[in-house]
Formats: C-alpha cells, sequence, structure tokens
C-alpha cells in the first residue's frame, strides 16, 4: 500500500487487492453511522421553497461529528432568519456545528420569514443519501506505451508518473491521483499512432469526504463494518 495524498478531505492511495473485495469495501462505506437531519418542525416559511423542498435541502447539510456521538444520539438545532437575503446553513444552530456554513437553503425577500427546529438522527448511507460519509472510488493502475515523441508533453504535463523509455517507445505508469489515460489516448488519436494500455496488480483508490468524517476514518471504518457484515453470515 502506497498513499499518494491525504488530508481530512481525500485519501489517495495504490494497494494490490482483487476487485471484488474493493467494491466490498466500497459498498461498506453505507454501513457507516452518520449524523444527519432527520425530522424538520416549521413553525414558518414564507419562502417561495415549498416545505418539503426546504426540508430536503436542510436534510442533507452535512453535520460535524463528534466521538462521543452514539447510534442513539438525538440532537436538535434551530433556524430563524429574517429577509432580506439568503438562508444559508450557518444560520443553522444548537447542539451541533455545520460542516461548509456558506450552503445556501433558500432566499428571502422583505418582511418574509423562516423559522423552523431541526432534529438529527444517526442513520446509514445504505438507507439514505444524507447519512453518507463520502464517495469511495477505485480504478486499475495500468502501464500506458506510446511513442516516444509524446514524452516531453506528458512529463510536463503530469509531472508526478514515472516514464520510461523503451526502444522508440516510453512507458508511462497510471498510478496517481489523476489519470492520464484518456490524455495519452488523445495524443495518439490526434497522430494516429498506437496506444497500448495494460492493467497492472494494482487499484488506485480515491476516497473524498462530505465533511462528518476524515476520508481516512471513512475507509477504516468501511472496513470494520465489513468485517461485522462477514461475522453475522450463518455458514
Amino acid at each position: 500500500m502506497q498513499i499518494i495524498k491525504k488530508s481530512d478531505e481525500k485519501l489517495v492511495f495504490t494497494a494490490q487487492v482483487t476487485e471484488s473485495l474493493a467494491n466490498s469495501i466500497r459498498r461498506s462505506v453505507g454501513l457507516i453511522p452518520v449524523m444527519a437531519i432527520d425530522e424538520l418542525e416549521i413553525a414558518k416559511n414564507d419562502s417561495a421553497l415549498y416545505d418539503e423542498t426546504l426540508a430536503h435541502r436542510v436534510g442533507l447539510v452535512p453535520l460535524k461529528m463528534s466521538k462521543d456521538i452514539k447510534e442513539d444520539t438525538v440532537l436538535k438545532l434551530k433556524l430563524n432568519k429574517k429577509g432580506p437575503g439568503y438562508v444559508y446553513s450557518k444560520d443553522l444552530n444548537g447542539d451541533c456545528d455545520v460542516v461548509y456554513s456558506e450552503i445556501p437553503l433558500t432566499l428571502l425577500k422583505e418582511g418574509q420569514e423562516v423559522k423552523i427546529t431541526a432534529i438529527t438522527k444517526v442513520g446509514y448511507g445504505k438507507d439514505h443519501a444524507k447519512f453518507a460519509p463520502g464517495l469511495l472510488v477505485y480504478r486499475n493502475a495500468c502501464e500506458i506505451t506510446l511513442p516516444k515523441k509524446h514524452k516531453e508533453i506528458i512529463s510536463k504535463t503530469f509531472p508526478e508518473n514515472t516514464i520510461k523509455e523503451k526502444g522508440e517507445n516510453i512507458i508511462i505508469k497510471d498510478d496517481k491521483e489523476k489519470s492520464l489515460i484518456d490524455f495519452c489516448e488523445g495524443l495518439c488519436k490526434k497522430d494516429d499512432d498506437n496506444c497500448e494500455v495494460k492493467d497492472t496488480s494494482e487499484l488506485v483508490f480515491t476516497i473524498e469526504s462530505f465533511g462528518q468524517i476524515s476520508a481516512s476514518e471513512i475507509f477504516k471504518q468501511a472496513i470494520e463494518g465489513l468485517k461485522k457484515e462477514l461475522k453475522s453470515l450463518k455458514l
């Protein structure tokens, strides 16, 4: 396993695993418990949005999760805003904080008002997208062979990728954050050159967090969720 990029928002790494296992881990992201707004008590809504539409937008606002939050934890947030102006996610105040403060929820004109109480719930992404902590995708790391004349432009565009010369060709290893298959195939198609793509035994994983928990924690908890599912099997 080799880490290519690591931050709270994004994790990119390569690993030698089968695609079936990688897909099982990807699906297990939906087994991670995440807190989101589940119920909305709307006392007043003068905006142009229907109550159901406003509730849908508010429900998708990511909330920060602390380590002491359990699966039966229920928190409350309130929003009371008068126009004119936009209503943002930062206007939700209460027992927890939102991840992104500038998410627009609705627009109010002069004299209009929105007054709501939001109630949270801990749920799972397999049941609803608002409980999803992020995305996990993977692709095959590969070796791309094409004529040597394209070496300069490829090395300038993708300086992090390894390029080796072999006769009149170059071999580029596509195992970094950005895939360069389309770029290389576009160069060859333009000049009517041959471009050979060969998959390796490695997969490139990319995990992006929606902000509730870090990208590395998503990967760890997805594996733990998969382990629990396997233990529940009665063989």
